[in-house]
């Protein structure tokens, strides 16, 4: 949602008023990443995810930002050194300083990622919501703020099966970092509903 959106500008004021609060946003994040490259790339992957394109995968967001391959989107939410948690922080503050009001709520759910091979992190044939049975899937868990005055995600968890954390090599191979053991949905989702309320 547009922070002005509840407003009625003119045109030229509001895109105006868009333009200078996303690049406070785009100041505001910077620290979180190391280099100004990946920082620049994400701000204008974010003007991709709300642009009006009807599918948001890497091939169209990479068209729509004048790029002839999705190759340096993918850079970015692959290999790029950034902190992760540290923007989901800011943007939970963000969202807190111009989302909130008394009657707001938390939103979690989850949702599958149909995956084909054996590679991708926590990947196994397991119950997909998305495609209404079992299939060779991710799932992940997330937490949603919605308000009257937008509603955006806040927090997200991947789901790891037991055949992962239970297989040290398995996730050592896919960079999975030692600390992380088996918990269930629920058992995240309560992870990020405490993260998000202390």
């Amino acid at each position: 949602m547009s922070p002005f959106a509840s407003t009625a500008y003119p045109p030229s004021r509001a895109e105006e008023v868009w333009t200078t609060t996303f690049n406070e946003l785009g100041q505001r994040i910077r620290q979180h990443f190391v280099r100004p490259e990946p920082h620049q790339r994400a701000l204008t992957y974010m003007q991709a995810l709300m642009s009006p394109m009807g599918r948001k995968n890497g091939w169209q967001v990479a068209e729509a930002v004048g790029e002839t391959t999705p190759y340096a989107m993918q850079h970015l939410l692959d290999r790029a050194k950034w902190d992760c948690d540290g923007l989901r922080n800011a943007l939970r503050m963000y969202v807190w300083e111009t989302l909130a009001e008394p009657y707001a709520v938390l939103v979690i759910d989850e949702t599958g990622f149909l995956k084909k091979g054996r590679k991708s992190v926590g990947v196994q044939r397991q119950y997909s919501g998305t495609a209404g049975r079992i299939e060779n899937c991710q799932v992940g868990v997330f937490l949603s703020y919605a308000s009257s005055r937008g509603h955006t995600l806040l927090d997200r968890e991947l789901y790891l099966p037991k055949s992962w954390t239970g297989n040290q090599e398995r996730c050592r191979e896919a960079h999975v970092p030692a600390s992380v053991t088996f918990a269930t949905k629920p058992e995240l989702a309560a992870q990020m509903l405490w993260r998000t309320l202390e």
